[in-house]
């Protein structure tokens, strides 16, 4: 039983893992998205002079390539391993490094 329980709790801390990233590319680009609409929206306004909001679309653009740059980077290394990826992909083992034609060993 207490394997069971560990192997329960191993798979829910890697979801866990993977929602994290996952939720902060949503949240980068819901302010991403937020910062240009607001920009658009105050042209409408003649009282006041629209200004964009800079922080927020940067900060925004750094939480969704820290998150998609994650679940790539783990799509990759999974597909790896499992050898799904195509030739361009596929990471070189010692041995196909030393027969590149132009390189010296």
């Amino acid at each position: 039983m207490l394997m069971n329980t560990r192997l329960v709790f191993a798979r829910f801390l890697a979801i866990v893992v993977l929602v994290i990233p996952g939720l902060m590319a949503m949240k980068g680009f819901l302010m991403m998205k937020d910062a240009l609409f607001l920009y658009y929206a105050e042209h409408g306004n003649e009282l006041i002079s629209p200004g964009f909001q800079w922080l927020s679309f940067a900060g925004g653009l750094v939480l969704f390539a820290a998150g998609m740059s994650f679940l790539g980077g783990w799509i990759l290394f999974r597909d790896r391993k499992r050898n799904y990826v195509g030739p361009r992909f596929r990471s070189k083992s010692v041995s196909e490094k030393a027969e590149t034609p132009g390189r010296t060993p």
